[in-house]
Order: C-alpha cells, then structure tokens, then sequence
C-alpha cells in the first residue's frame, strides 16, 4: 500500500496518521476502524463502512471527509484508535498482566514455603510433635505446627497475607499429608547434607533392631566414618521397618537403606551389633552374610553391649550385689506403685532440702535441689541401675538415731 495516485495526496498521511490507500481499489482506508470493526459489530454500534470495506474515493473532498470521519470524542474511530493504542502498550498486554500475576504467585508461594519450613525445622530441632487432636477451625489448639505457623502470621505481614484464608484451597500447606512430606524433605536434605560430608569415604555401619510401641519391628542405622578433617563422626541415618529380624531380612533392609542414600556397600568398611544370635551367629548371622559378599568389612562386637554384659553377669554372680539391686528395684516397685507413697515421699524430700537450706547445710544455685522421683532399673541398660542408686540416695536422706 502507498500513494501513487496523482489524485491522492501523499501529505494527507501527516495529518491522518490511521489512514492507508489501496493502490488496486484506487480507495482510502482506516487502519483503525478497520481493526476494531468486528468489536464494534458484537456491540450494535457498527458504523459505516466506505473507511472499512469499500473504500473512500472522493478526493476532492478529502481532508473535509476525513475530519468528519473522526468525528468527536467519543466517536467510534476515536474509541478505535484507543482501542489501537492499548493494542501497542506493551504493558497493557494480557500476557504481561499474567506474568505480572505469575511473579507475583511466585513470590507469594516462597513466602509461605518458607514459613512452613521455618516450622518445620523448628519442630524438629526441638524433637515436638507436629499433629494435634483437633485441627479444626473451631479448636481451641490446633497442634504446634499450625498454632506455630499462626504465631509468624500474627508477628510478620508478609506471611500473614499467604496463609491459611488468604492462600489458595489447596495450597495452604497445614494438610496432614502435606506436614508429613515437610518432615520427609527435611530428612531427605539432612541425609544429602550427611553423604557430602562423607565425601565418598569409607564407613561402617551401627545396627540395632527393636520394638515400637506399636509393636512394629525397626531396625535403626548410625553410620561411623571420619570426615575431611580426620574426627570420627556418627550419625544417625534412619529407622527402617522389617517384616522379620531374621539375618537375610535385616540384610535386605540395611542394603536398601544404604543405597537409597547413593553410598555403595562397597566401601563398607566395618560393621558392628549386639550379641544376639540372628546378628553375630557364625554360619548365616547378619555379620556373616555381610562378611560373604564384603569381606573388607569387619565385624566389631558393640563395646557398649559387651561392657553391659561384662557387668550384668558380674552383678548376678555376687550374691550380695545381686541382692541389693533386688532390694534396689522393689523400693521403687513399691513406692512407685502408689501415688499416695510418692506423694508422702515427695513431702518429706522438701521438707529436708528446707531444714538443709535453714542451717546453710545445703548449696544453692540455679538448676540445683529440683524435684525427683525414684528411677526404674531397666535390664538392657546398666546406667540405669546407676541413676536409680542416685534418686534413692537423694530422697532418702540419712537421718540420726535419735531424729
């Protein structure tokens, strides 16, 4: 399209910017109604057509006809050149609106995975539970992940803003099935933050197997190496649930675990249990099926279990060591199975840290003279038996013949 019509003037296009000449139909147009005339057809406010389908051919009356073509304000070639306008406005285009909201959706989804992380890694440092009873609206206490999470809600407008009625159904990250995949994650960077430190060298692997209050089979899983700096680390990796504690289950459970943290067994170096029989046994004990396949890694008899043996059978074979610890154990058995005896107890320890305390007999300082109770022995754990013979030493105080 262009002017080369004599009876055309190729000046008009200065003082008409919209309007184009159509060299084949010898005719002029305008861009802008002819753009936005299907708009205004929808409308009923369709105008008419010689700028837009026909074509204006009389040049002798032109610039007079275009001005009238203009018409006023809100003429409907005016509203077309808005319309063309905000066609040009980069920033009144739809996709730069819905990036704007993108980024903006963006930011505010950052804000409150922070917040829930921020929790998350608070709970667990702490070693709270997550869950409450009741998460309901109406409740009173929600569990210590949401009633935290409120609590940044309250303290930052920020978070405030994308949580909880503000944030998207299902994106308000409080569900139970969500709280759980929070906690996973955490796990899942506290295991890789583990393997970098390992450094791909070699390690040994700590395995005890035991009962859960559901009474569900687990197998806990501490690895022992030493780090770029030459110090030992150990550090716990996880709890894996067997259907058996036969050596072949605990087996298959240890490599499972082991390659799901992308080491390799092959630079397994040392493995040590406990005494039991599925775990140390010569002919097809863990240990020894381990050893078969890893023959570079060596079995170690857990110190801590030989030295709780070692002095477990020395106990029962002093007949007055074993006595007192039987005496030892029925004092608590008794005064612990009566609330009313503890009570009694518990009386006469405050009253003697107060007559200590009167006479200047006793010292005093934070964290000193606290309330006890009496200790239970617990048979796998010899420092039990040590801690019961200090909370009987400490509320049993001895008194004068003549008190």
């Amino acid at each position: 399209m262009g002017p080369c019509n004599r009876r055309f003037l190729v000046n008009w296009f200065d003082s008409f910017v919209w309007l184009e000449y159509s060299k084949e139909k010898d005719a002029a147009f305008c861009l802008h109604c002819y753009l936005f005339k299907c708009v205004f057809d929808k409308q009923g406010k369709a105008g008419s057509d010689v700028f837009t389908e026909k074509g204006f051919k009389n040049w002798r009356k032109g610039p007079e006809n275009f001005r009238d073509h203009v018409g006023q304000v809100g003429s409907l070639h005016n509203k077309a050149t808005q319309h063309c306008t905000d066609l040009m406005n980069q920033k009144q285009h739809v996709e730069t609106i819905v990036i704007k909201q993108t980024d903006q959706a963006h930011i505010n989804y950052r804000i409150l995975l922070t917040a829930a992380l921020d929790c998350t890694r608070y709970l667990l440092r702490q070693g709270l539970p997550f869950r409450g009873h009741d998460e309901s609206e109406t409740s009173s206490n929600k569990g210590n992940y949401v009633e935290l999470l409120q609590f940044l809600a309250d303290h930052d407008e920020k978070v405030r803003a994308v949580v909880f009625e503000n944030a998207p159904k299902n994106l308000k990250y409080i569900a139970p099935k969500i709280q759980k995949e929070l906690v996973n994650s955490c796990a899942a960077e506290t295991i890789d933050a583990i393997i970098s430190d390992m450094d791909d060298a070699f390690f040994s692997i700590l395995v005890d197997e035991s009962r859960d209050v559901s009474i569900r089979e687990q197998m806990a899983v501490v690895l022992r190496y030493v780090n770029k700096k030459g110090q030992v680390i150990e550090r716990f990796v996880g709890i894996q649930y067997v259907s058996d504690t036969t050596s072949s289950e605990l087996k298959e459970a240890i490599e499972q675990l082991i390659s799901s943290t992308n080491l390799s067994m092959s630079r397994l170096r040392g493995q040590g249990y406990d005494g039991a029989s599925n775990m140390r046994g010569e002919l097809n004990g863990l240990k020894t099926q381990i050893l078969r396949e890893y023959p570079q890694a060596y079995y170690v008899h857990c110190f801590a279990h030989q030295l709780q043996l070692a002095l477990v059978a020395v106990a029962k074979g002093n007949e007055n060591i074993a006595t007192f610890f039987t005496t030892a154990s029925s004092v608590v058995n008794i005064i612990g199975a009566s609330c009313k005896r503890r009570d009694a107890l518990r009386e006469q320890q405050q009253k003697d840290i107060m007559k200590a305390l009167e006479i200047d007999d006793l010292e005093t300082g934070q964290g000193l003279n606290q309330e006890t109770t009496l200790k239970r022995l617990c048979d796998t754990s010899w420092n039990s038996h040590y801690d019961t013979l200090l909370s009987i030493n400490t509320m049993f105080q001895p008194h004068d013949e003549g008190a």
